[in-house]
């Protein structure tokens, strides 16, 4: 009997963790999902903001000439606007059409003006929940074929303005979420005038075929960079300076096949942050899952490296990181959290070959952010963290906490090394968690041999 339990213990072992995928799986998977993005068809049409009276000059207001500009290319059916060197301010929101790229030039700056009666209301999405709110900087909706490229540089001008506003944000946080709890419809969330809720600097939603490539991202009001509903979309060679509060690097919200690489992050919040919609909502919009993400080569600089939630209701899967490095301090190098308020799930996540030095926190999964919420536990399984290594954890290296009755399962850690620890490990509420070569301090060496003056103390 003793010996069938122990063959079937470890037939259930050899079985669950089959389903990882080696590495030559993942980088068949991985080159699958970044063979179906497809980069924005541009038609070879272009013009120059110029040509519609604009001015570099950090004084006048361009709002009318980028208006004009993307009528112009609508009207030709797509084309590229180049931005010239200068600075550019613009009192109100850039609003992108089909088929266009907005060309920065090297040494060329939007600056974006502050008074909030310059942006009107848009369909938009606020820590997950549906609403209209104040028109990002740069928005688009039901697109396709969008790019944003060039060394030129987008500051959202928000330190002294904007940002001031998560002070008196609660009241319409608040009640954001209230509205998602009780499903009122999505028109009738009305914020804007009198409320509090900060815009994004760059947001496409419902959109296809994107492509951000080499702009300097700045000074964001909230969230730099937030795709909500998009598929097929290629963030590269992004490089950041955003230190606000809230300033995550990359937002995906119900959003797939994406590929970011080669980005430098530095910025006051998540550098990427993977969500899929919040509580009620959320797990309606069970099919929006956000899936099928590859990042690699990125810098790491700001509050968490690569996150997970908390917004994931509709479900996380499929996430590749690989290769990626950081280049200064994290609080948490790779951090997954939800909590009983949101249900949906997180699986089929692979991080791998990753370089972190100073960290709070090297890998945390928690299933009780903020203490909070109940009814609707969420379903964490199947990550796989390999070759990841960190100088100092300050807090906990590896931190994995579920629920009793909704525990995390499939978790393995491989090739793992964390030099110095205050606490090394905090497992609780877990399922097959398996740890090979994890090494969290210095490494044990053979043992030594007591000593004459050792063995007469026992």
């Amino acid at each position: 009997m003793k010996r069938y339990i122990i063959v079937l213990v470890i037939f259930m072992i050899t079985n669950i963790m089959s389903a990882q995928l080696d590495e030559t799986a993942r980088e068949k998977v991985m080159g699958e999902i970044i063979n179906r993005i497809e980069l924005p068809a541009i038609p070879d049409y272009t013009i120059s903001i110029m040509q519609f009276n604009a001015k570099g000059d950090s004084l006048t207001d361009n709002k009318q000439a980028f208006d004009k500009a993307m009528q112009a290319i609508k009207e030709n059916g797509g084309g590229t606007i180049v931005v010239p060197k200068g600075i550019y301010n613009i009192n109100g929101p850039i609003h992108f059409v089909d088929n266009v790229n907005l060309k920065l030039e090297e040494g060329a700056r939007l600056k974006f003006g502050s008074n909030p009666k310059d942006y009107p209301l848009v369909l938009t999405s606020w820590e997950g929940t549906m609403l209209y709110n104040y028109s990002p900087m740069i928005y688009g909706i039901d697109l396709e074929n969008i790019a944003i490229t060039g060394k030129g540089t987008i500051d959202g001008e928000a330190k002294n303005s904007w940002a001031n506003w998560r002070e008196l944000q609660e009241k319409d946080q608040l009640l954001s979420r209230e509205m998602n709890h009780n499903n009122v419809p999505v028109e009738e969330r009305i914020f804007g005038e009198g409320h509090y809720l900060r815009p994004q600097l760059i947001q496409f939603v419902n959109s296809r075929n994107i492509l951000i490539e080499d702009v300097t991202i700045e000074d964001a009001p909230f969230w730099c960079l937030h795709l909500l509903k998009c598929s097929s979309a290629t963030l590269r060679g992004l490089k950041y300076d955003a230190h606000n509060y809230n300033n995550d690097g990359i937002d995906l919200e119900y959003t797939r096949d994406i590929l970011i690489e080669n980005v430098k992050f530095d910025n006051g919040d998540d550098n990427l942050a993977i969500k899929a919609g919040r509580d009620h909502e959320g797990r309606s919009n069970a099919d929006q899952a956000s899936q099928n993400i590859v990042m690699r080569n990125c810098l790491l600089k700001g509050l968490h490296g690569v996150v997970i939630g908390s917004e994931m209701s509709a479900g996380v899967k499929n996430i590749f990181v690989d290769n990626c490095k950081a280049w200064g301090d994290l609080k948490r190098g790779i951090y997954f959290k939800t909590n009983p308020d949101r249900g949906g799930y997180m699986k089929d996540i692979y991080v791998s070959n990753i370089e972190l030095g100073k960290v709070e926190d090297l890998f945390f999964i928690t299933a009780n952010y903020h203490g909070e919420g109940e009814g609707f536990n969420s379903k964490i399984s199947d990550i796989y963290i390999n070759n990841v290594t960190s100088e100092e954890a300050t807090g906990t290296a590896i931190v994995i906490e579920g629920y009793e009755d909704s525990k995390v399962e499939n978790v393995k850690l491989n090739n793992i090394h964390v030099k110095k620890a205050s606490n090394a490990i905090t497992i609780k509420n877990t399922e097959n968690v398996v740890f090979e070569q994890v090494i969290i301090g210095e490494e044990a060496g053979v043992p030594t041999t007591a000593t004459t003056e050792e063995v007469s103390k026992f």
